[in-house]
């Protein structure tokens, strides 16, 4: 039965993103919030934004319709009846809700940030963004929302905001092709359903199952060729709900060898995490400002490899699709298991910087 509801709620949140994606193009036609491509752009076409709010307002009006329904209906007979498990579980979605509120709160504040860096076009100074990053950041965590691994609730409320703010801004740096920070966002959510419904934790894998409707309505009008970017609005918005659901979860399950399996969301979103260091290691190596955006992400490399834009971006759905898997099974591998994981990550990690030094070569050769 529950997984009656995991489908219903992805497929509302799917079919208001494939309404509400259209609508938002024409807003963005309205407002000119154009993409037009220039120096770095991936593009050769204009482009409209605002895509990330349709994705925002597909999420937000499926989570909050189900709140209120839940709230009208979990002490009438109707759902004791259809949905039993769902009544016999209210309160701990009671207990849960208030930190619900402050994720979706937080990427909300994302969302608005994201939304006036787009229609400002020029954007903030990176310090205002990460002021207003650490307020929605800090929301969160005042509800709780944050990770336990010290015995210090302070050391563990600033992990708790360096990974918000660090995941929501790698997500930021990710969007540089078409379907690429929403593919890899589709593939998380995933992983991270997968893991929360197979351990029986219901609500988080509710919200991941309705995500993924909302993210995927997007990239249907998103991947190669493009008719509509998420823009700043979507990206900050995407980065932040992954980074925070990913600490409302759990991933030891009672069989785990040891607590390694704690390292499951940061594998899955490993990718992201590895394209926004190498950038920026690369532009401090050459002096260049690290809050530009340049044509040095992983996806360009591949592109100077001489693959296709859409050969790019599924060949790194691919990777982030393989590092998810092995992430999902590290709750229920022995220790030698967990660490061949680990080492095949590396691995990965080694073989793409590889190609990155590659490509490099390869475009200064071509420049001489």
């Amino acid at each position: 039965m529950v997984n009656l509801i995991y489908a219903y709620l992805f497929l509302f949140s799917l079919t208001l993103s494939l309404v509400f994606v259209p609508l938002t193009r024409r807003f963005a036609f309205y407002l000119n919030m154009i993409d037009r491509p220039q120096g770095r752009k991936a593009h050769d076409h204009p482009r409209p934004l605002l895509g990330g709010l349709a994705i925002y307002a597909a999420f937000t009006v499926t989570l909050l319709a189900q709140i209120i329904g839940f709230m009208i209906c979990k002490d009438g007979p109707w759902l004791s009846t259809r949905f039993p498990f769902l009544t016999e579980q209210s309160e701990h979605f009671l207990e849960v809700l208030p930190k619900l509120l402050a994720i979706w709160g937080g990427g909300t504040l994302m969302m608005i940030l994201g939304f006036v860096d787009d229609r400002r076009g020029a954007g903030f100074s990176y310090k205002i963004k990460f002021a207003i990053q650490i307020v929605a950041a800090g929301l969160a965590v005042s509800a709780g929302v944050r990770t336990d691994f010290m015995q210090s609730v302070p050391l563990n409320s600033i992990i708790t905001i360096a990974w918000l703010v660090g995941i929501t801004n790698a997500f930021n740096l990710l969007d540089n092709m078409d379907g690429l920070s929403a593919g890899i966002a589709v593939i998380a959510a995933a992983i991270f359903f997968l893991i929360t419904a197979a351990q029986a934790q219901v609500f988080s894998a509710m919200i991941f199952a309705l995500l993924i409707g909302a993210v995927l309505g997007f990239l249907i009008y998103n991947f190669n060729p493009a008719k509509i970017f998420m823009g700043d609005t979507g990206s900050l918005f995407l980065g932040y709900m992954l980074a925070a659901l990913s600490i409302t979860s759990s991933y030891v399950v009672p069989t785990s060898a040891n607590l390694l399996p704690v390292l499951s969301p940061l594998l899955i979103l490993s990718l992201p995490i590895f394209d926004t260091l190498s950038v920026m290691i690369i532009r401090r190596r050459e002096g260049r400002p690290l809050f530009i955006g340049d044509r040095r992400h992983f996806s360009h490399r591949l592109i100077e490899l001489g693959m296709s834009q859409r050969g790019a971006v599924i060949f790194i759905y691919l990777v982030a699709l393989s590092l998810g898997v092995a992430a999902a099974l590290l709750p229920y591998l022995p220790l030698w298991g967990q660490i061949l994981v680990l080492l095949q990550t590396v691995a990965i990690y080694i073989m793409i910087t590889i190609l990155m030094h590659v490509a490099k070569r390869r475009h200064q050769s071509n420049r001489r």
